[in-house]
C-alpha cells in the first residue's frame, strides 16, 4: 500500500508541475529548432531587429502553426572563419535540427582568397550535419569593382559547397534587392527595412525544402 501511495502521489505531482509552466514554454520545448549563423545582413544592422528577415521567418513559422524555434545567431563583421570557430558551442548549446549559413560577405569585402572561403564553408556543413542538423546555404557575391577574376571566383565558391555536401543553396541571397530602388541603407551594403520582406520571400522555397526534407526538389538543390 505504501508504495502505491507513494506513485500516485509523484504522478500527482509531476502533473501539478507540467500544469504550471506556460503552455508557450511547452510548445517552444517541444519544437526543433532552426539556427542561423550570419553576419551583419541576418542581424538586421542598422534596422530595429524585429524588422528583420529571420524575425520576419520566426513570424511567419509561426503565423502558419509551424512549431520551430529560430535561434538568430548572427554577428555583425562575422567571417566564415568566425563562424567556424562559434559553430560547435553554438551546435552543442541550441541542438539545431536545421542550419542556415549566410556568410562570407566580409570575406569578400576584406578580400581574403576564394580557397579559405570554400574549406570554411565546408567544414561548417560537416560539423552541422554530423551533429545531425540539415544545412541551407545562402549564397554572396561580390561587386564588380572587386575585379572579374575575384568576383568569379568568390562567386564559384557557393555552387561548388553546395554540390560537393549535397545541401540546398540560394546562390545569390541579396540578389531580389541589390539593383531594387530604395532597398539598400546609404552604405550600399545593408538591406533597408523595406528590403527585409523581399529577402524572405527570396529565401522562403529553399527553407521550405530544408525543413520538409524534400532533398529531391530539384528547385532547391545544386
Amino acid at each position: 500500500m505504501t508504495t502505491v501511495f507513494f506513485r500516485q502521489l509523484l504522478a500527482r505531482f509531476g502533473l501539478l508541475l507540467l500544469l504550471s509552466v506556460p503552455q508557450g514554454q511547452l510548445q517552444a520545448s517541444a519544437a526543433d529548432t532552426l539556427l542561423v549563423l550570419g553576419d551583419s545582413i541576418s542581424a538586421a544592422y542598422g534596422i530595429d531587429e524585429a524588422q528583420g528577415w529571420v524575425q520576419l521567418l520566426r513570424d511567419r513559422l509561426e503565423e502558419g502553426d509551424r512549431p520551430v524555434n529560430v535561434v538568430n545567431a548572427s554577428i555583425s563583421g562575422e567571417t566564415t572563419a568566425g563562424g567556424l570557430a562559434r559553430l560547435p558551442r553554438l551546435l552543442q548549446e541550441h541542438r539545431p535540427r536545421w542550419l542556415i549559413v549566410e556568410l562570407g560577405g566580409n570575406d569578400g569585402l576584406r578580400g581574403y582568397p576564394p580557397r579559405s572561403l570554400q574549406s570554411n564553408l565546408q567544414q561548417m556543413v560537416q560539423l552541422a550535419e554530423k551533429q545531425g542538423a540539415e544545412v541551407l546555404l545562402l549564397g554572396m557575391r561580390m561587386p564588380p569593382n572587386y575585379g572579374r577574376a575575384y568576383t568569379e571566383a568568390f562567386a564559384a565558391v557557393y555552387p561548388k559547397v553546395a554540390k560537393a555536401e549535397q545541401v540546398p543553396l540560394v546562390p545569390f541571397f541579396l540578389e531580389p534587392v541589390a539593383l531594387l530602388d530604395g532597398a539598400m541603407q546609404t552604405d550600399g551594403i545593408h538591406p533597408t527595412a523595406k528590403a527585409q520582406p523581399a529577402l524572405l520571400d527570396h529565401v522562403w522555397p529553399c527553407v521550405q525544402v530544408l525543413l520538409d526534407e524534400r532533398v529531391d526538389d530539384q528547385s532547391c538543390t545544386p
